[in-house]
C-alpha cells in the first residue's frame, strides 16, 4: 500500500540536549575524540549496533535514557565541551586565510565517484574513496573554500560475506538516507532542490543531499525519485555496479549533473578538481554553459575550462581507465558536438590519444588530461608511470617533461590513529602533531614518549583488534548458520601476544594477496615451526563482484586456512570497512603489502599503519618507494622490475620469508629487557611515526594541492574571465594563429663555437637562425637542450637553456644565442627546440606544440 503522504520525522530531543543534533550532523565528530566518546557514552551498545551512526542513535534511543542524561551533570559538561570544540573549529582562523587573505572570492569543487568518510555512510569501495574523504577532512582543517561533489548510492558498494566454501558473496543493504548524517537541500519555498540532466529522449531528475564535513559541504546527487523511470532510479543505486551503459549514465550524472547542481546551489567555482576520470564530462557541460549562457565560442570556452581544471589520475595501468565505444559516446553525448560546432570525429578526438584512430574508444582519462591545466599522479613513482602511459598526448615532448607531475597521497591523521594513541601523542607531542610539517621541531619530542608507555598502548590496541575480530567472526558464522564447533573455534582465533602481520586490500590480482602462501611448507614453518617466535596473519579485503580471479584469491586463502588447520594463526575478516581498517592499522604489528611493481599507484593503508607506529613490510612500490624503508620497516626486493611474473613471484616470496624469519620475528621477540620490552622494535615504531606521520599526511597533501594547483588555477580563472572574458578570447585567438603557423617554423642554421672535443666547464657559444613564419619572438621560446647520450643515442637527463633573442637578419630570420657548459665528462649531446610562449599559458606544453631542430 502506497502512502498518501510522507513525513520526515526528526529525533525528539529535550531542549538541553539540542547541541547533540548539531554534533551528530557534522562529521567533525569522526575525528574529534571528545565528541565520539560522547555518543559512545550515551549508549555504547547502540553506538556499535548503529554502525557508529549518531543520527540513527538519536532517532532510536529511548526517551528514558535521554531524560537520564539530562540529569547527568558529567554528561552535560562533556556535551558542552564538544559543542564548544565544534564551534571553535568552525570559527578559527585557518591556514588558508593566512595564505589567500588578499585574493578575490574563490571556490574549489572536488569531484569524486566515491567518498569514504565514516562507517555509517557506506558509499565507497576502497582506497580512492577513503582518500577523497580524507581530502575533504583536511580541506576543512586548513579552511579551504572547497565543496565536494559525488553521487549518493542507495545500496552503496556491497556488504561481503563468505559461504562455507570461502567464496565471496555480496549483499546490498539499502541505505536509509533519513537516518544518516545527511541534509536534504531545499528551495526557499521548502520544496526539494532538484536538477534535470539530459539523457537520450528524456530528462533524468536528481535531488541533492549534503554531508557537512567540518567546514566543507559534500553535495551528493540522488536519482531514486519521481518522476524518473525505474532504470533511472538505479543510476545512483550501486557504486561501480551495472554494465557499460549504467557506467556512462553514472558518469554523466556525476560530471554534468555535478556542474548543474553547483550552479543551482549558487556556487561560482574557480577551480574544478576531477579525482580520477569519472567526472571528466564536467568539462563538456562547463563548455556548453559558457557557449550558451556567456556567448563564447568553443575555443574560448574550452580555454576557460581547461585553465581552471585539475586532474588526478590514480590508475597505473591502461586497463583501469574507463573507455566508451564511439557509437555509445555519440548516442549519449553527441549533442555536445552540435553545440560546440565540431564534426563528430573531432568531438570524439577529445577522448582519444590518437585522434586519427577513428575506431578508437573514448577515454575518460584522456578527456580529463586534455581538459586540465594541472595533472598529477599520486606518488612519485606513479608520476613516472603516468608520464610514460600518456606521453603520446604530448607529441615529441621528452617523457620526463610530460606535464604530469606527482603529489604523493596522504591520510587524515585524526581519522586513522587509534584514540588511545592520539591521546598519547597529544600528551607528549602536543595537539598539533596531526598537521605539523616534517621540519617541525615537534617531531624531536618523539623520544620523550616512554618506550613502555608506547608499547603497552600498542599491546592494548592489539588486544582490542583480536577481541573485535573474534566477535565479528562469531556474528558472521551465526548469520551463515555455521555449526557450534565453528563458532566456538572462532572465539579463540588469534593470540593477543603474538607477532601479528596485517594485510588488507582490494583483492585485485596485481596486489598479490596470496604471495605469502606461495611456498606452503615455508609459510607453515613460519606459522608453526618456532614456538618462541610465533607469527599470525590478519587478512581482509573485497573483490569486485565481477572480478572472478579476485574472488578466487579470497577462496584460496580460506581453503589454505581450513586445509592446514590454521584457524588460530590466520584469519580472514569478512566485510572489510573503515571501522575494521582502523582497528587493523592500530592493532597489527607489521603491515604487509605485496603489489606487482609498478602497479600500485599509492597504497594509503600502509601510511595509516605507520601513523599508529607499525613498521611496513612491502614491495618498493607506491608510497613505500619514497619512505625511509630501512628505518621504518623492511623492503621486499630492491625495486626491480621483472618481465617474467612467475619468476618475480618466486623471488619476492622468498625474500618475504627471509625477512620474516631473519629480521622481523627476531627483532620483535629477541633481546627483550627485564620488563619484556622489545626496545629495538619500539625504536623502529618511533621512527615509523616520526618519519612517516608528518609527510604521508593529507594535511601536507592538501596544502600541496592548494599551493601547486588550486591557487594558480583559481587565479587563472579570474584572469581569463575578467573584462567579459577578454583575456580568454585573446588567448584562444592566439592559439588559433599559433596552430596555423607552427608547422611552418624551421630551424635554418645552428653555429656551435666549439669542435667535437671539449673539456668539462668549457664555455661553448651557440648561435641559431630560426624562421618563425608570421610568428614573432614574443610568441615562442627557443631553447638549447643539452645532456648526456645513452646507449640508444638519445639525450637523457637533459637541461633546457633558454636562448636570447638578438633580432633578425636581412632575410627575416630570427637570431638566438646562448652559452652552455658541460659539468661532467663523457659523450654529451645538444639539440634545439622551439616552444610556445604567452603570458596566459599555464605552461609551454599547454598548446601541445613543439618544434625540434632536424
Amino acid at each position: 500500500m502506497q502512502p498518501i503522504r510522507t513525513f520526515n520525522v526528526s529525533p525528539s530531543l529535550p531542549q538541553r540536549l539540542e547541541p547533540m543534533r548539531q554534533l551528530a550532523y557534522n562529521l567533525h565528530w569522526d575525528w574529534n575524540v571528545e565528541t565520539k566518546d560522547l555518543f559512545r557514552r550515551l549508549d555504547s551498545d547502540l553506538w556499535e549496533s548503529s554502525r557508529h551512526n549518531p543520527v540513527l542513535m538519536l532517532g532510536t534511543i529511548s526517551q528514558e535514557r535521554l531524560l537520564e542524561v539530562v540529569e547527568d551533570e558529567g554528561f552535560l559538561a562533556q556535551m558542552d565541551r564538544a559543542a564548544r570544540q565544534l564551534e571553535d573549529y568552525l570559527q578559527e582562523r585557518t591556514w588558508y586565510q593566512k595564505q589567500r587573505s588578499q585574493k578575490p572570492k574563490e571556490c574549489y569543487a572536488y569531484f569524486s565517484a566515491e567518498f569514504g568518510l565514516v562507517d555509517c555512510l557506506p558509499v565507497y569501495s576502497g582506497g580512492l574513496g577513503v582518500l577523497a574523504g580524507d581530502h575533504l577532512k583536511s580541506a576543512s582543517d586548513l579552511g579551504l573554500p572547497l565543496v565536494g561533489v559525488g553521487l549518493l548510492y542507495q545500496q552503496g558498494y556491497f556488504a561481503q560475506y563468505l559461504n562455507a566454501d570461502g567464496w565471496q558473496q555480496e549483499r546490498y543493504p539499502i541505505n536509509d538516507f533519513y537516518n544518516m548524517p545527511l541534509h536534504l537541500e531545499r528551495n526557499p519555498d521548502g520544496s526539494e532542490l532538484k536538477i534535470a540532466v539530459d539523457y537520450p529522449g528524456r530528462k533524468v531528475y536528481a535531488r541533492v543531499w549534503r554531508v557537512q564535513v567540518g567546514t566543507v559541504p559534500l553535495y551528493m546527487l540522488d536519482t531514486n525519485i519521481e518522476p524518473n523511470k525505474a532504470y533511472d532510479h538505479d543510476i545512483t543505486d550501486q557504486l561501480y555496479g551495472g554494465d557499460l551503459d549504467m557506467r556512462i549514465h553514472q558518469e554523466i550524472m556525476l560530471g554534468i549533473g555535478g556542474v548543474q547542481m553547483l550552479k543551482a546551489l549558487g556556487y561560482e567555482v574557480t577551480t574544478y578538481h576531477m579525482n580520477e576520470g569519472h567526472a571528466a564530462f564536467s568539462s563538456l557541460e562547463r563548455i556548453r554553459l559558457l557557449i550558451q549562457e556567456e556567448g563564447l565560442n568553443y575555443a574560448q570556452a574550452k580555454q576557460v575550462v581547461a585553465s581552471s581544471n585539475v586532474f588526478t589520475t590514480h590508475t597505473p595501468v591502461p586497463a583501469g581507465i574507463d573507455l566508451f565505444p564511439p557509437d555509445k559516446m555519440l548516442y549519449y553525448l553527441g549533442y555536445y558536438a552540435d553545440i560546440f560546432g565540431l564534426p563528430k570525429e573531432q568531438f570524439l578526438g577529445l577522448g582519444r590519444e590518437n585522434t586519427g584512430d577513428l575506431s578508437g574508444p573514448f577515454s575518460m582519462a584522456v578527456l580529463a588530461l586534455k581538459m586540465a591545466t594541472f595533472s598529477n599522479g599520486v606518488a612519485q613513482l606513479h608520476g613516472v608511470v603516468s608520464r610514460q602511459m600518456f606521453q603520446g598526448l604530448w607529441n615529441k615532448v621528452p617523457v620526463e617533461e610530460v606535464p604530469i607531475t606527482a603529489i604523493t597521497n596522504g591520510v587524515h591523521a585524526r581519522s586513522c590513529v587509534a584514540k588511545s594513541t592520539q591521546e598519547l601523542y597529544d600528551r607528549y607531542l602536543g595537539p598539533n602533531w596531526s598537521s605539523a610539517p616534517p621540519d617541525s621541531q615537534l617531531w624531536e619530542r618523539m623520544d620523550a614518549i616512554p618506550d613502555e608507555e608506547l608499547w603497552r598502548n600498542h599491546e592494548r590496541c592489539r588486544l582490542d583488534m583480536v577481541l573485535y575480530v573474534r566477535e565479528h567472526l562469531v556474528k558472521h558464522l551465526r548469520d551463515r548458520g555455521a555449526s557450534a564447533s565453528e563458532i566456538l573455534q572462532a572465539q579463540e582465533v588469534l593470540d593477543p601476544n603474538v607477532l601479528t602481520i596485517g594485510f588488507a586490500r582490494r583483492f585485485a590480482t596485481y596486489k598479490r594477496a596470496t604471495l605469502w602462501m606461495r611456498d606452503l611448507n615455508r609459510i607453515k614453518q613460519i606459522l608453526l615451526g618456532n614456538k618462541h617466535r610465533k607469527v599470525q596473519f590478519v587478512i581482509a579485503g573485497k573483490a569486485h563482484p565481477k572480478d572472478i580471479p579476485g574472488k578466487e584469491l579470497i577462496r584460496d586463502i580460506n581453503h589454505f586456512i581450513h586445509e592446514h588447520h590454521l584457524e588460530k594463526q590466520v584469519v580472514f575478516v569478512p566485510n572489510y570497512d573503515i571501522h575494521i581498517a582502523r582497528l587493523m592499522v592500530a592493532g597489527c604489528d607489521v603491515w604487509l603489502n605485496t603489489p606487482r611493481r609498478p602497479r600500485e599507484a599509492s597504497g594509503t593503508s600502509g601510511m595509516k599503519a605507520a601513523m599508529n607506529g607499525l613498521p611496513n613490510l612491502s614491495v618498493l612500490d607506491g608510497w613505500w618507494d619514497e619512505a625511509d624503508y630501512v628505518r621504518t620497516g623492511w623492503a621486499i626486493g630492491h625495486g626491480e622490475n621483472y618481465e617474467d611474473p612467475n619468476y618475480q613471484d618466486e623471488v619476492e616470496a622468498n625474500a618475504l620469508y627471509d625477512l620474516i624469519e631473519k629480521e622481523v620475528a627476531p627483532l620483535f621477540y629477541d633481546n627483550r629487557d627485564n620488563d619484556g620490552l622489545p626496545r629495538l622494535w619500539v625504536a623502529k615504531m618511533k621512527d615509523a611515526i616520526r618519519l612517516n606521520c608528518p609527510f604521508f599526511n593529507t594535511a601536507r597533501m592538501v596544502r600541496e594541492y592548494a599551493q601547486r594547483a588550486y591557487f594558480s588555477a583559481s587565479d587563472r580563472y579570474h584572469t581569463l574571465t575578467a573584462e567579459n572574458y577578454a583575456p580568454a578570447k585573446e588567448l584562444a585567438d592566439w592559439k588559433a594563429k599559433l596552430g596555423e603557423q607552427w608547422f611552418k617554423i624551421k630551424v635554418k642554421d645552428i653555429d656551435v663555437s666549439a669542435e667535437t672535443d671539449i673539456e668539462v666547464n668549457q664555455t661553448v657559444g651557440v648561435k641559431a637562425k630560426v624562421d618563425l613564419a608570421t610568428l614573432t619572438n614574443n610568441d615562442v621560446r627557443v631553447e638549447l637542450y643539452q645532456g648526456s647520450i645513452d646507449a640508444n643515442g638519445d639525450i637523457v637527463d637533459a637541461i633546457p637553456v633558454v636562448m636570447d633573442y638578438q633580432g633578425s637578419d636581412d632575410q627575416g630570420l630570427s637570431i638566438y644565442t646562448a652559452n652552455i657548459t658541460y659539468t661532467t665528462s663523457g659523450l654529451q649531446g645538444l639539440s634545439l627546440r622551439v616552444l610556445p610562449q604567452n603570458q596566459y599559458l599555464a605552461n609551454p606544453y599547454e598548446p601541445r606544440l613543439i618544434a625540434w631542430a632536424e
